[in-house]
């Protein structure tokens, strides 16, 4: 496998990720409810957790996004 496929392939993984994590998010929020306030300024917990870990993975997709097609981010 080439450099470009496994950085395809880790991209697609983590997309497949963050849209599992979306549904989970999404699921807790109609059952529970969750404020604006509740989502941005929860300091512990699955909020937290959430906002960090989907950060990561999001700001990952972009690094090997601009890797892939040879540019650089702003």
């Amino acid at each position: 496998m080439s450099d470009i496929e496994a950085m395809k392939a880790e991209k697609a993984a983590l997309i497949a990720e963050m849209l599992d994590m979306q549904k989970k998010f999404i699921d807790v929020e109609h059952e529970t409810g969750i404020s604006g306030k509740d989502y941005y300024y929860s300091d512990s917990g699955l909020l937290k957790d959430y906002r960090e870990t989907y950060m990561q993975k999001a700001m990952r997709v972009v690094e090997l996004s601009h890797k892939i097609v040879g540019s650089s981010p702003l």
